[in-house]
């Protein structure tokens, strides 16, 4: 498997002559300053392509072309951006990219309430906390329609919440839930927020699904035609929020996405955080049973918490709730499928790591920092290498 790094470009604290010593060959980035309505142009593609290339790495995966909302909204101006987002794949095609991952999770990415939760070791993680959710959503948010999706018992545990948080740890909950994460397209104040789920006041998951099907019937006979991969990321947290549907999640998703549009092209990214955070999915029977369409692999673990397993926070990447050493053996099974008959090597990357060590004095993005991916790096490359042997 190739190894790689999460880059967010020039602007990144973690240069990219320090990612070449841990390990990675591959560089996992986006144009992020590029507007999601906008085609990424070739000029800007083989700028960002030579400025790897030049330390000696290779662009493996893109993460992410952003899909626009109102293409998960199934708007008018629909059919003019996904026109504009097939040609972005024509030109990363044009420029060598083969691989790219995007989400359909509507108006946020990857959500958290604590970007940096004190372990017992001293080390920070990112974690969720459906408390401090609630709290928000219900009391800072107001919501409309909220209060029915929460017990008494649950409004009363928000409350108590929020009255335990001054007026500083209230705004920080709300910046860490919508003012916009790495990787994240979008910040929103509470206002503009508001504002924005109002456009998914009439769309359930039926709909949302059927928006998704339009985009695949879309892009993904483009995308094998020029040959790119297209790899899905899961929902994160992967459930509804917020009154916002959200159609991947699970075991039963993934396989409707790779039916509603069958081709090669039609992929899937297993993060298996992401899938982990379910109970009721099998993170390393995932990697067997749809192992010839997973594009691209994110390891890492998270650990469900109790009484509340709706609330997790991030675990070292052997730990948690994910069996990795099974997940990466059904992989380098599927490695070495593909090996057998001439298909690409899979992709995959350390996510979300501990900030640990010099970490917690170097300004880099929360999930991401430099020590706590290496380690992570640095394990999952050990248990792949003693799955090889033992498998002979």
């Amino acid at each position: 498997m190739q190894h790689t790094w999460r880059w967010f470009g020039p602007k990144d604290p973690i240069r990219l002559d320090e990612i070449r010593q841990t390990g990675a060959s591959g560089i996992v980035t986006a144009l992020h300053q590029v507007p999601n309505d906008q085609v990424w142009s070739l000029e800007a593609i083989r700028e960002r392509k030579a400025m790897i290339e030049g330390a000696g790495l290779s662009w493996s995966v893109v993460e992410s072309v952003p899909v626009h909302e109102a293409i998960k909204q199934g708007l008018p101006e629909r059919d003019e951006l996904i026109a504009s987002y097939c040609q972005t794949l024509r030109n990363l095609a044009a420029c060598g990219i083969e691989t790219v991952c995007y989400n359909f999770m509507p108006v946020l990415d990857w959500t958290r309430t604590d970007l940096s939760y004190r372990l017992a070791d001293g080390a920070r993680a990112l974690r969720f906390d459906q408390t401090a959710f609630a709290a928000f959503d219900l009391y800072l948010l107001e919501r409309p329609g909220a209060e029915a999706e929460y017990s008494d018992a649950e409004r009363r545990q928000a409350r108590d919440y929020l009255e335990g948080l001054d007026q500083a740890g209230r705004d920080t909950l709300v910046d860490t839930l919508i003012a916009g994460l790495p990787g994240a397209e979008e910040g929103y104040t509470l206002a503009q927020f508001r504002e924005v789920l109002t456009g998914y006041a009439d769309i359930d998951a039926e709909r949302l699904r059927e928006h998704l099907k339009v985009f695949l019937e879309a892009v993904i006979p483009v995308a094998e035609e020029v040959g790119i991969r297209m790899a899905i990321h899961p929902d994160d947290p992967p459930r509804p929020m917020l009154g916002l549907p959200r159609v991947v999640s699970s075991t039963a998703d993934a396989e409707w996405i790779l039916a509603a549009v069958p081709s090669p092209a039609n992929g899937l990214t297993l993060c298996t955080g992401s899938y982990g955070v379910r109970d009721d999915n099998d993170l390393a029977e995932m990697a067997r049973r749809f192992g010839p369409q997973v594009h691209f692999v994110h390891l890492r673990s998270t650990r469900r918490e109790t009484p509340d397993p709706r609330s997790f926070h991030e675990a070292p990447h052997l730990d948690g709730d994910v069996d990795m050493v099974a997940v990466i053996q059904a992989l380098v099974a599927e490695e070495r499928r593909r090996e057998r008959e001439g298909g690409a090597r899979l992709p995959l990357r350390p996510d979300h790591g501990h900030h640990i060590l010099d970490d917690l004095q170097r300004d880099t993005a929360p999930g991401y920092p430099l020590y706590g991916r290496l380690r992570g790096l640095a394990e999952l490359r050990g248990v792949e290498l003693a799955v090889r042997r033992l498998m002979g």
